[in-house]
């Protein structure tokens, strides 16, 4: 499977049973949804996918499953980062030994860190893998930006940093790190909201957890804008935008449990204590689909 990445990701939900275990059954039609969608990627255990709310063995069984599935059909890209050095390297080398395509790799959250101590980490688990890196900038969870200079110089550095996926959403430095280090890194945009402005600037692609929901519509934003053709880009912006509207301007996890729902394909809910989607919400949610007239899951 080749490791050069461009286009659309989606950033897997994971999903739950009734009694709380990971539902590999439903994971794999998960990855089919998005994979007949037209996706060019998949993302394991990211944000979208709780990996925060998981143990070191749900991680690996999602991984492994999402791996297994996929069968070389899309590249995967596996979450491996940790609050700790050591954890985040054992995630890594596992996720390598599975056979995942690329490493996303989020900095340590929760305890407060320097740049310098974020980008030592980022080193040192880069050195631990012999496989593509993407580096993961999430500065509302993590404390920590990283700005377009210090990414510049870890992929100038650092040989196998080959990607980020930037959730600052923050755009102008979205568009420094498109516009001066695409020579050295391709930039994904995670933050669903931005998905025709990060295409249209030419970023490598976007990482998006409403691609669970609507794959084919997303996609169709990126053929139009690969084509050239911004004014259909344009109007198939303004089909999804809606809904992503919807998705994000709530707690984004369960309403992408709760729209996948809807389509067909329950997926439990969030890892408690998240909350489920509230009914106000889910109605708007359910509104919106039924008007794009995306199709129901099928297994």
């Amino acid at each position: 499977m080749t490791t050069q990445l461009r286009g659309v990701l989606t950033a897997l939900a994971t999903p739950f049973t009734a009694d709380g275990q990971v539902d590999v059954p439903t994971l794999r039609t998960l990855v089919d949804r998005s994979i007949d969608g037209g996706v060019d990627g998949v993302v394991a255990c990211g944000s979208t996918g709780e990996f925060a709310a998981l143990s070191s063995d749900e991680r690996s069984l999602v991984i492994e499953t999402v791996v297994e599935h996929t069968a070389g059909r899309v590249p995967v890209v596996a979450q491996t980062g940790a609050t700790n050095t050591a954890e985040a390297i054992s995630n890594s080398r596992h996720a390598q030994e599975v056979g995942a395509d690329v490493l996303m790799l989020v900095t340590p959250y929760y305890e407060p860190l320097s740049l310098d101590e974020t980008t030592e980490y980022i080193r040192t688990v880069a050195a631990a893998v012999d496989m593509p890196v993407m580096l993961y900038n999430i500065p509302a969870a993590t404390g920590v930006n990283l700005d377009h200079e210090t990414v510049g110089e870890l992929a100038r550095s650092v040989e196998n940093i080959r990607y980020i996926k930037d959730s600052s959403a923050n755009m102008e430095q979205a568009n420094q790190l498109i516009h001066h280090h695409a020579d050295h890194i391709g930039t994904f945009i995670g933050w669903d909201s931005l998905i025709l402005s990060a295409l249209t600037e030419g970023a490598a692609g976007v990482m998006a957890g409403a691609a669970n929901v609507a794959p084919r519509e997303i996609v169709a934003v990126r053929k139009a804008v690969l084509a050239g053709d911004f004014a259909t880009a344009r109007a198939e912006w303004e089909r999804v935008y809606p809904l992503i509207d919807a998705l994000i301007s709530v707690p984004f996890i369960p309403a992408i449990k709760a729209a996948l729902d809807v389509l067909g394909l329950p997926v439990g809910t969030p890892r408690r204590p998240t909350a489920d989607l509230d009914p106000a919400s889910r109605a708007r949610i359910e509104q919106l689909i039924g008007q794009l007239e995306l199709a129901p899951v099928t297994a």
